[in-house]
């Protein structure tokens, strides 16, 4: 399968324009007021709209209850859910089951035993997202740190698998190399500041993606 690549915390159509002409395969709008790119629903909606047909859709969430999941899926209509806190499996089973949407479940991960909890979520999700664990009082994702990329090089990791955690124009291919990841995520790495993407940095990261 072709290299896939997601630019996550896209909020502006300007942005989103230089993702989807890049390449992007999916884009990313977080729904998390803690976040610098939090975007509302219907902020996110209008922006999926021009992308709809170009990449996948993506709405990332954190622990979300029923009344907001909701109200992204009627705002935004996205192709995948991304949950991006501490959601059980049968969390995760009951969201796919209620909206039939494919589900896309970060797994923070600091030692192989991080990255083997993933298997508690194959036959739920349909994608697992490899991220680093954050420090206490850090946002569940998007702080530009990586993780030991050789923690996911073990046999426990089975199936689809997404790449993210401190990912860079820099750093990417590297991490294709080693990992093998078939999908590759980022969001802070391709920023110039805390919620500001970079039109120059997504055109790198994903031409630099794309040679690994």
């Amino acid at each position: 399968m072709p290299l896939q690549i997601k630019i996550c915390g896209l909020s502006t159509s300007e942005t989103l324009a230089t993702a989807l002409a890049a390449g992007a395969d999916f884009v990313g709008f977080v729904h998390f007021p803690r976040s610098p790119r939090h975007v509302s629903p219907a902020a996110a909606g209008v922006l999926a709209r021009a992308a709809r047909g170009q990449a996948k859709i993506v709405s990332l969430l954190v622990d979300p209850d029923d009344a907001l999941v909701a109200e992204v899926v009627a705002n935004v209509r996205p192709d995948h859910l991304q949950l991006h806190g501490r959601e059980t499996p049968e969390r995760v089973r009951e969201i796919f089951t209620r909206w039939s949407l494919p589900v896309i479940k970060a797994v923070p991960v600091a030692t192989v035993a991080d990255a083997a909890k993933a298997e508690a979520y194959r036959g739920v999700a349909s994608v697992i997202l490899f991220d680093a664990k954050p420090m206490p009082g850090e946002l569940p994702g998007g702080n530009g740190v990586a993780f030991d990329w050789h923690t996911i090089e073990s046999e426990c990791v089975k199936g689809p698998f997404m790449l993210s955690g401190g990912l860079t124009p820099g750093n990417v291919a590297q991490a294709i190399g080693l990992t093998r990841a078939p999908m590759v995520d980022v969001s802070s790495g391709v920023e110039r500041a805390p919620g500001q993407k970079d039109h120059d940095l997504i055109r790198k990261f994903i031409s630099a993606a794309r040679s690994a």
